[in-house]
């Protein structure tokens, strides 16, 4: 059977390029990946206590990548975690195209490159006739041929806001949930009920349930899921991590001990609830950076608050065209002096 991801916090990662090189005649081709700096920042995932990297998906900027890119970036990405002992260390794929042919040969690919799981994004050209029955079929249709051909097990990856808003219903889910190759799903959307009665399947489907939101990390773990695959993460990994390593540890253990003068005393469950509670509103507080800026904002951030804003002038943190360039010294401060004030001190501790 095949294994679902482990439990944990994942990072969506960025795709970083060579900065463009300015020319008086336009070009097709554009600048190519800048793989030292992706090796950079995936071992400072990884020693960051990140249980696993989606590599190609909406945050690494999938639609952008030619399909000899997402191999060179996988394989690369698998290279650099072994050298550096990370062995068999969760690489995700992400795969964002609407025809079960090229799903599969990505996810063929993929798996070629060194990935273990395949993270599919809902089809979505023709969301308009999802508004009917009919397209619920499909879908588990479309999913269920994905899958069976697939060589790596798949999440189902639903984002409604670069997916024309397509709704997929619970019972598509649970359907989908009983194919042996399915075994889980990222949301990214808000609705925790969603979350939560997809959670109750993992027992029996073999299905984990992860939110693409780490502002409602703590209430989904509260009720049954298994992680966050999470774009704050990327920037700020061993908060992140910390979060949810308080927060399951309050669910899952009935008591906590801490060391207090070389005597061990148990923490009150009242007070780890506040703890947890706190640092889930400092860490929600954060994410709404990446719902104001998006990728590009993430890719800045990384480059100020990892690398010390080193190759951010040059352009190493910038999108590949529509999405052109960073944020400005002005657009950044009221995030680099106000919250992340707040998660450098956080993530120092650790």
């Amino acid at each position: 059977m095949a294994c679902p991801l482990p439990p944990g916090i994942y990072v969506p990662v960025p795709t970083f390029f060579s900065p463009s090189i300015p020319t008086s005649k336009p070009s097709l081709r554009l600048p190519g990946l800048n793989l030292p700096l992706q090796s950079k920042h995936t071992l400072h995932l990884a020693r960051s206590g990140i249980r696993g990297l989606v590599l190609a998906g909406s945050t690494g900027e999938a639609v952008h990548l030619t399909r000899s890119e997402r191999k060179s970036l996988i394989s690369s990405t698998r290279q650099t975690l072994a050298e550096a002992g990370f062995e068999g260390y969760p690489i995700i794929a992400g795969v964002a195209v609407d025809s079960v042919e090229d799903a599969v040969g990505q996810l063929v690919e993929a798996q070629e490159a060194g990935a273990q799981w395949g993270m599919v994004l809902v089809p979505s050209y023709f969301a308009a006739a999802g508004r009917n029955g009919n397209y619920q079929k499909g879908l588990v249709e479309w999913f269920t041929r994905v899958a069976d051909a697939s060589p790596i097990p798949i999440l189902i990856y639903n984002y409604p806001s670069v997916t024309n808003n397509v709704s997929v219903s619970i019972s598509t889910y649970v359907t989908l949930a009983s194919n042996k190759n399915i075994v889980g799903c990222k949301l990214s959307y808000g609705d925790v009920s969603v979350h939560i009665q997809l959670a109750s399947l993992g027992p029996t489907h073999n299905f984990h349930v992860f939110s693409g939101l780490g502002q409602q990390l703590f209430p989904i773990l509260c009720g049954g899921c298994h992680g966050a695959i999470d774009g704050l993460a990327g920037i700020f990994p061993k908060s992140i991590v910390h979060l949810f390593n308080a927060a399951w540890d309050f669910v899952y253990k009935e008591e906590e001990e801490e060391e207090e003068g070389g005597v061990k005393v148990v923490v009150e469950r009242k007070a780890r609830l506040e703890y947890v509670r706190n640092l889930q509103l400092l860490v929600s507080r954060a994410e709404a950076f990446l719902e104001a800026e998006g990728t590009i904002g993430i890719k800045h951030a990384v480059g100020k608050e990892i690398f010390g804003g080193q190759g951010v002038e040059d352009g190493e943190f910038e999108g590949r065209p529509p999405l052109q360039g960073g944020l400005s010294d002005v657009e950044y401060a009221p995030w680099s002096e106000g919250v992340f004030v707040d998660m450098r001190k956080l993530e120092a501790t650790f």
